[in-house]
């Protein structure tokens, strides 16, 4: 490699922010070459530009003024909203996870309406997009499982959780391939972005998690930079975005902003996931304020909207309360309540998550049922599902809200 093909050393000012590099790297196309044009074959048999991340380890990002002005309201707009959250008598934590998953999953164009969520949550479903979103929320108990620091073993599980179902060869595994975003799928040649080679990607891991285990950045601050790093590494073949928005709330939840619940942050994402894309670019250039106020911005809108959807939960409650004739004491309110959580049920699930028996499960549900709260939604005796129908309308309410503005 001559010096003019060397990347371009990182800026020694800790103070600046660092911008991507590019190396040139080789590429040997998989393609049989008659099924290429020869204007195609010209173009990848020459060296395409990879980047390289310069380590931001101890690097010091500098916020203007007016961005962090929108991160003080947006920290203190979170930490209102999760106690409010742990004071409700209601499983809203999970209420919240499942839609933070749902609507991070529809930025990667995976829509799913909450009932066929709820079905593929409790195995029952068959809609393939449905599935993928289930999958994401099993992700993002992973991450709660394997605790709050950001490792290189706590990525993986979150990618295993992810994709252990749809993808088992590459989930939970460093990718050994070269990829890119854009252009055509014959080669990285002229993508709109290309992350680094994967002979990179270990160093790069290891520099994002010292990163990540800093506790000098304001918090909010931290949690952008890290995701925006991650998805500029972006380390495995697929599920990078996915994968790096759960990120995000681990270093939330291990800085002590979130302490209770999952605050749905991709949902304020989704107001307009382009300007989110390009900040990611303006990231990758030296530019750390376009992010940071995206996802400030994001917080703030999904406090508003977890706390709308927080408001219809208790309204349904109360409305319960009246419909519903049953011993205070009763299983029947055990189940009610863990309907936010899962509002599409079975008597297996209820037997097995309440712990009751058989016939608790059933006795429980055919209250709820009486009561108009649980409807069936097949005809058949075995295996029958119930929904709890306002709650899936609360649900999809919530994403309606959320949803692409662009």
């Amino acid at each position: 490699m001559t010096d003019d093909e060397r990347p371009q050393a990182a800026s020694r000012d800790e103070s600046v922010w660092p911008a991507l590099t590019t190396e040139p790297r080789e590429w040997t196309s998989n393609l049989d070459d008659k099924r290429l044009s020869v204007w195609d074959r010209q173009r990848i048999s020459r060296p395409y530009q990879a980047s390289v991340l310069p380590p931001i380890a101890h690097a010091v990002p500098r916020v203007s003024t007016a961005v962090q002005a929108v991160v003080d309201e947006a920290t203190s707009a979170i930490s209102r909203f999760d106690v409010e959250v742990a004071a409700m008598p209601v499983p809203m934590p999970a209420v919240l996870l499942r839609t933070e998953s749902a609507s991070s999953s529809q930025i990667e164009h995976l829509t799913s309406n909450a009932r066929n969520l709820a079905m593929a949550s409790l195995g029952v479903g068959g809609k393939q997009n449905a599935e993928l979103v289930a999958a994401n929320v099993r992700a993002m108990n992973a991450a709660l499982a394997v605790g709050d620091d950001v490792t290189a073993e706590s990525i993986l599980a979150v990618h295993r959780a992810l994709l252990g179902a749809s993808d088992p060869d590459v989930a939970g595994r460093w990718r050994t391939e070269q990829v890119w975003v854009g252009s055509s799928a014959v080669s990285p040649h002229g993508a709109d972005f290309i992350p680094p080679h994967q002979d990179r990607v270990r160093d790069a891991i290891d520099d994002l998690v010292t990163f990540a285990a800093r506790d000098d950045v304001p918090a909010l601050v931290h949690a952008a930079l890290v995701h925006a790093q991650f998805e500029t590494v972006h380390p495995f073949v697929d599920g990078n975005g996915r994968t790096g928005r759960v990120v995000l709330h681990q270093v939330l939840r291990r800085r002590g902003l979130t302490q209770h619940t999952t605050v749905p942050v991709s949902a304020g994402l989704l107001r307009d996931p382009e300007r989110y894309f390009r900040s990611l670019t303006t990231y990758r250039q030296g530019e750390v304020d376009p992010i940071i106020e995206q996802v400030a911005h994001a917080a703030i809108s999904a406090t508003l909207n977890g706390r709308q959807l927080a408001a219809d939960v208790m309204q349904l409650r109360a409305e319960w309360r009246d419909q519903v004739s049953a011993r205070s004491d009763s299983a029947a309110w055990r189940v009610a309540d863990a309907l936010f959580a899962q509002p599409v049920v079975n008597a297996e699930y209820v037997a097995r998550t309440l712990e009751l028996s058989d016939r608790g499960a059933r006795n429980a549900i055919g209250v709820l049922e009486t009561a108009g709260v649980l409807h069936a939604s097949t005809s058949a005796h075995r295996n029958r599902v119930w929904q709890a129908a306002a709650v899936l309308a609360a649900m999809d309410a919530f994403a309606a809200r959320a949803g692409r503005r662009t």
